[in-house]
């Protein structure tokens, strides 16, 4: 049975380039970034030319990457490392800590972790489309309010966040802005100067990169605290032996994907409007989900009347579809 692929929101195969990219790094040049011997010289150059190239893929300065495990260990630390450096101010009233009722599980469960240590956390509502309200998120900023986090894109019905607004109101009002940009990156030209994005969390395996590494980008001058005590290592803020092969694929993925995004968008683009189009005049009672136009490329999320979701996909899957 030939099986096709469809999830590729949820991961991606790694890509040719990538793995090439990797393999001296696993025996090669095997050698521990952070020693002080010979051994040491490919490991720390790869990893800081990875570093650049994150950086590049965000118009960022190669010292505000940050490599993480993933975008759940990057979520996890912008919005405790900031918290905890804001923990004098759980005494006060207001919600500290803006975020949005349609984050992913690393954004929400961490906020209701942080509530339950003493921080307030304010839940956007979004609007049919899946867009969060702007004059809510104003009325909602308090002289206490440090942090915004909201996604840059919805990773289940493709819906894009209007960044560069959310972006403007944070600056304005001096208030730390995160967005989880790991359904983003590689799909969108992110710029995070222009979108005045403090913190951004990407991850690897979603743009053909190894699973198990992603990046935090926390602009220069902004102070966290770290979540993971050890050796110091990723300038104190993220301790543990660097996982260098998953660092230089990540930086390979990144940099192909720069290279390819205005190609891959006009290509994939297409497919996705064929997609939908074909099942909403094909299907009765199908309706597309999220933003008609301000989605994602390769996103198309569809309801239909009666039938339910779940036992949808497993009848797919069993047809060879994923």
């Amino acid at each position: 049975m030939k099986r096709i692929y469809l999830d590729h929101a949820a991961t991606t195969p790694v890509d040719k380039e990538v793995i090439e990219a990797m393999l001296p790094y696993f025996s090669e040049y095997y050698g521990n970034a952070s020693s002080l011997h010979s051994f040491r010289k490919e490991a720390y150059e790869a990893l800081e030319k990875s570093r650049e190239q994150v950086a590049r893929i965000l118009n960022a300065e190669n010292k505000e990457i940050l490599f993480t495990s993933g975008g759940t260990e990057s979520d996890n630390l912008a919005l405790k490392g900031v918290a905890y450096k804001n923990r004098d101010k759980i005494n006060t009233k207001g919600p500290h800590i803006i975020t949005s009722s349609i984050e992913h599980p690393a954004v929400l469960e961490t906020c209701k972790n942080l509530e339950k240590e003493g921080f307030k956390i304010k839940y956007l509502s979004v609007n049919k489309y899946g867009v969060v309200d702007l004059d809510e998120l104003l009325e909602s900023i308090t002289k206490d309010t440090f942090l915004i986090s909201i996604m840059f894109a919805n990773n289940e019905i493709g819906t894009i966040q209007p960044i560069e607004e959310i972006g403007k109101i944070a600056r304005e009002n001096d208030i730390i802005f995160h967005t989880d940009a790991v359904q983003a990156i590689g799909k969108i030209p992110i710029d995070v100067k222009k979108l005045n994005i403090d913190m951004l969390s990407i991850s690897s395996h979603k743009i053909y990169g190894p699973k198990g590494v992603g990046a935090l980008f926390i602009r220069k001058n902004l102070n966290i605290k770290p979540i993971i005590n050890g050796g110091g290592h990723e300038r104190g803020l993220r301790s543990g032996t660097e996982n260098i092969p998953g660092i230089v694929g990540l930086g390979k993925a990144c940099e192909l994907s720069m290279e390819r995004l205005d190609r891959d968008t006009r290509y994939i683009m297409g497919l996705r409007d064929k997609l939908i189009k074909g099942v909403l005049e094909n299907i009765e009672e199908s309706y597309l989900n999220g933003h008609p136009k301000d989605r994602l490329v390769n996103n198309a999320h569809f309801r239909f009347t009666a039938i339910e979701g779940e036992s949808l996909l497993i009848s797919l899957d069993e047809k060879g579809i994923a």
